[in-house]
């Protein structure tokens, strides 16, 4: 029998789900320095595929928890919460709602199933060298040939593309007119002849991102989803949601809450210099956590968010780096090293949020483009 999670008290929904982690989430997974692999991830994807709760926003129809906007919100500030960590599933969190407003019948009953049960682990096919900011301007080429597309081109920063099976991906279909016009979004099987995958190593020593190319890959026809040369309107509709969990204020709490173990470990607490700078980061974590929880008031009272959700982007990440560069001015002469350090009677890793913290005012839309948003679409400027 289908249980009906909106009917519950979002209380008694939220002890449901602390009750699920507690049973069900590795231990030695919680709060991980880097995405999770497929290795390490696959036992906690299966026990959310036996539980029904792999796709907690899908409707109950295509095997999904069918949470609406308030429960939904609940869930990952809890998944949040607890420590769990980032993993491949873009199939649950992009591929699957796409076909669903937007796939034929036969895409929904091929890929569907195939999602929840883990046989296809997806990864997202947006950025290119030279049009990551810029997404319209891409440049990886879709021709039709017969009953077929022939791709020719370039994918980058492809996240954790090495344990993918298949990738979703904007490709160009048309030349001329509007660059966001030609368009289209296309599904791949990365087993097909002609793509090739190249793991870029990060200053962590971690590989979560790929270079993916493709030589003259035939993907057929059948793969696109919705029409021809209007696949930019269906990616922002993809990544519209997106925002608000992108702005989350996880990693500034998290990062704070060890920067003030190691302030108490180190004695720093008597140092006036470093409690100024500590305050003040402390109140832009604070601001950032009201501000989410506006926004996160929004999604619960089903409405849709405005432009104004980029201002979480930026006070997060930018938040997010100057907590990490902190960690690693207080650890003084043991703040380049790496790993697990022993220092003060306490163990600590600063280098791992130092690290994250770079990346994070670049991926998912700059914080220089996030800006011009607001200055055109909240502010009214001129471009």
């Amino acid at each position: 029998m289908t249980t009906d999670w909106n009917a519950l008290d979002d209380q008694d929904f939220r002890r449901e789900v602390r009750a699920f982690l507690h049973q069900n989430y590795p231990e030695a997974l919680r709060f991980p320095k880097s995405w999770l692999r497929l290795t390490e991830a696959s036992h906690w994807f299966q026990a959310l595929y036996r539980n029904g709760w792999r796709a907690p926003a899908w409707p109950v129809k295509y095997g999904g928890m069918g949470l609406g906007p308030a429960k939904l919100m609940v869930l990952f500030e809890e998944f949040e919460h607890y420590g769990v960590g980032h993993s491949t599933d873009m199939g649950v969190t992009m591929v699957g709602p796409l076909l669903i407003n937007h796939g034929s019948e036969e895409q929904r009953a091929w890929y569907l199933p195939k999602i929840l049960s883990g046989e296809h682990i997806w990864c997202q096919g947006y950025s290119e060298p030279n049009s990551g900011s810029d997404l319209a301007s891409l440049r990886t080429e879709a021709v039709l040939d017969g009953d077929d597309f022939v791709v020719n081109g370039q994918k980058t920063w492809t996240t954790l593309a090495q344990d993918a099976t298949h990738i979703f991906m904007l490709v160009r279909t048309e030349k001329t007119g509007k660059k966001q016009e030609g368009i289209s979004f296309l599904l791949a099987d990365m087993t097909t002849p002609g793509v090739e995958r190249r793991p870029i190593l990060n200053l962590a020593g971690h590989e979560e991102f790929c270079e993916c190319f493709f030589r003259d890959v035939r993907v057929p026809k059948a793969n696109l989803v919705g029409q021809l040369n209007r696949g930019w309107t269906m990616a922002k509709a993809l990544l519209s949601f997106e925002r608000i969990f992108l702005g989350s204020p996880r990693q500034g709490q998290y990062a704070m809450a060890r920067l003030e173990e190691l302030a108490v470990q180190c004695g720093l607490t008597a140092d006036p210099g470093f409690m100024d700078a500590y305050a003040r980061l402390k109140m832009d974590n604070l601001d950032h956590v009201a501000l989410y929880a506006r926004f996160a008031e929004q999604v619960r009272r089903g409405e849709t968010l405005g432009a104004d959700v980029s201002i979480l982007k930026v006070i997060g990440s930018e938040t997010y780096q100057k907590i990490s560069q902190l960690m690693v001015e207080a650890a003084g002469s043991a703040g380049g090293l790496r790993d697990d350090v022993e220092l003060a009677g306490g163990s600590f890793d600063w280098l791992s949020n130092y690290y994250s913290a770079r990346p994070a005012t670049i991926y998912g839309g700059s914080c220089e483009i996030q800006r011009n948003v607001l200055a055109a679409q909240v502010l009214g400027l001129p471009a």
